[in-house]
């Protein structure tokens, strides 16, 4: 990987650098990052060896989760020893490979959301056409399509990032990398940067939230014509969906679609997408899914069965 010759570390000032306050994210951090592990991990594990959840719409889920366990731990654990450590550095290199995780994974999650909704609108407004329309091939041909799109998306952030000359200070006034923050580092005109930052991962995140909000308009309107035990049931999943929508693409809108400035929030919003929406993902999704919490009691009850027969 190219390497700047002037600077070679970064040094991270975090979310804060009170040393209580410090033990406070350390505790909070470690909370949210297990919980977000085994939450989606359950998810991972539950759509993998139960039987009764082999629709496409668990498919996309299981790598939903997938993207948020990775995505989390692209900032969560240098966070956790960061605030640990006096000196918070990270070396030119890792700052770019946590530059291409973070929107490699972040990205796949996009992705997989819009995948669930065109999964959604077949199931809703296409009921016969759709075991033809989702069957397995195809749903495997789209996912490897969001992950060739994630690496495109990912690998042109890590070229912009590599484009950039730092010759000091080398102080990131964030907790992880990313091109935002080193935009401010660099030792040039970053104007058509961020253009380019913008049209790249602006465009990605505003156009996936109006399509994505489009389409559950047009699935919601289409529930009209459905039986009252249809209507409840879809809108019971088509709700879980909205609100990870708006969620997950808000934050990513605000910080993404924007001119080259930072404002106080920004930390704050960056903790809320990277930490909080691959915690709140597996309770939403489980908390609102009779399917997935009975899929969960199934499993557990034969693995406390075949413990006891032991």
């Amino acid at each position: 990987m190219q390497q700047n010759d002037s600077v070679t570390e970064f040094i991270l000032l975090g979310l804060t650098e009170d040393p209580l306050r410090q033990k406070m994210v350390f505790l909070i951090f470690l909370i949210f990052y297990s919980g977000t592990v085994v939450g989606n991990l359950l998810i991972i594990v539950t759509i993998k060896f139960s039987s009764t959840l082999g629709s496409p719409m668990y498919f996309f889920l299981f790598f939903l989760s997938f993207a948020d366990v990775c995505f989390s731990t692209s900032t969560a654990p240098r966070l956790l020893v960061d605030t640990l450590s006096v000196k918070k550095i990270i070396s030119y290199n890792e700052c770019m490979m946590q530059v291409f995780a973070l929107h490699l994974f972040g990205c796949m999650e996009i992705f997989v959301l819009i995948l669930m909704a065109a999964d959604r609108y077949v199931a809703i407004c296409k009921p016969l056409r759709y075991p033809t329309i989702m069957r397995r091939q195809v749903c495997i041909f789209l996912i490897v399509l969001a992950w060739i799109g994630s690496f495109i998306h990912s690998t042109a952030q890590i070229v912009l990032a590599l484009e950039l000359p730092f010759c000091g200070p080398n102080v990131i006034d964030h907790y992880c990398c990313d091109l935002q923050p080193l935009l401010k580092l660099a030792c040039m005109d970053t104007y058509a940067i961020n253009l380019l930052l913008v049209s790249n991962s602006g465009a990605i995140c505003s156009s996936s939230f109006l399509l994505l909000i489009i389409s559950y308009i047009v699935i919601l309107y289409s529930l009209r014509n459905h039986s009252a035990e249809g209507r409840k049931k879809a809108l019971s999943t088509c709700t879980s969906h909205i609100i990870v929508v708006v969620l997950s693409l808000g934050p990513c809108a605000f910080m993404y679609t924007r001119p080259p400035t930072t404002y106080p929030t920004d930390k704050m919003v960056a903790v809320f997408y990277t930490t909080g929406i691959p915690f709140l993902n597996p309770l939403i999704y489980t908390l609102r899914n009779a399917e997935v919490k009975n899929a969960m009691k199934k499993l557990w009850s034969i693995k406390m069965t075949s413990d006891v027969k032991r």
